[in-house]
């Protein structure tokens, strides 16, 4: 065999070697091939080993069956005329029983699918006001997976689920809801702390009613040994010492109380100035002053009792 039939042997097994290699295709797990034949639909791929006709069979497009994702940003306007952004996200699959109408019924589907959230989305905010799209934006989500739903089911696309994942007024609205937000926790804090200023008042009024109260009691108590102090005293006088009247027995006593008291004001120093009679007659003016105030009290209780 001479050189030249070698060559030709060689180029002819590596044109053969090409041809088995163009004709093989492998494909990945949830991925399908869409191969076209001289620029016509022949079949779609699945996933593993598969065959075509080298240089007349080509791969048009690759279609990825799992979950994909889509966010979308939109500016629109509030039914109290407060422009907001939405962030709006929205997964969809492609449906493996209408992989022909994914393929070629929609010639760029995320930016279709964007345009149908536009139009969604600017219909159903307007409609509320900004508190609402805090609070419905579930609605919202809702309304533009159905719609989406409707619109895509024919093209091929299932869409999962939609979520609106962010909500972004405008900043002066911001700032001002916080100032909003900020003078109500401010309200609500003065509140607190006046009714805990009220409850210290009443608690203080009514440890203070309780505190005279019980003074009360312990001056009427301590009036009460006074008065038996004093008796038991003027009958010790009179068993002791025989032939003294009543009157001087009484002057004693006062006599006794008298300097008891000048002692006491004396030793507290907290007491500022005091005026105070201090003669040799100033008991006996207490002593006469003491006996009419009992006979008139006396008089008094008589006049009661009669007049029942």
């Amino acid at each position: 065999m001479d050189q030249q039939t070698i060559i030709l042997y060689s180029v002819g097994g590596a044109f053969i070697l090409l041809l088995l290699v163009k004709s093989i295709i492998l494909v990945n797990e949830k991925t399908v091939y869409v191969i076209q034949r001289l620029g016509k639909f022949q079949k779609m791929s699945n996933a593993g080993l598969g065959f075509i006709i080298p240089f007349i069979d080509k791969k048009s497009g690759v279609m990825n069956l799992r979950v994909q994702q889509l966010d979308v940003d939109v500016e629109t306007k509030t039914r109290d005329d407060v422009f907001v952004h939405l962030r709006v996200s929205v997964q969809f699959q492609v449906m493996p029983d209408k992989l022909w109408e994914a393929h070629y019924a929609l010639d760029n589907a995320r930016h279709q699918i964007a345009s149908y959230i536009f139009d969604d989305v600017r219909a159903e905010v307007p409609k509320m006001e900004l508190d609402d799209v805090f609070a419905k934006k579930e609605d919202i989500a809702t309304a533009v997976r159905q719609n989406l739903a409707d619109s895509m089911d024919d093209y091929g696309y299932l869409i999962v689920k939609a979520l609106i994942t962010d909500i972004d007024p405008d900043a002066r609205v911001k700032d001002s809801m916080n100032r909003i937000n900020a003078a109500k926790r401010d309200k609500e804090a003065t509140m607190e702390e006046s009714e805990g200023a009220k409850i210290r008042v009443i608690k203080a009024a009514e440890a203070d009613a309780e505190s005279k109260r019980l003074s009360g009691e312990g001056i009427a108590a301590q009036r009460r040994e006074i008065i038996r102090g004093f008796k038991e005293s003027v009958e010790d006088f009179q068993k002791t010492l025989k032939g003294v009247s009543h009157e001087e027995i009484m002057h004693f006593v006062l006599l006794t109380q008298y300097f008891d008291t000048l002692n006491h004001i004396g030793s507290n120093g907290k007491n500022t100035s005091i005026l105070i009679p201090h003669s040799p007659s100033a008991m006996k003016d207490f002593q006469e002053q003491i006996l009419q105030g009992t006979l008139v009290g006396n008089k008094l209780s008589e006049n009661t009792q009669s007049g029942n």
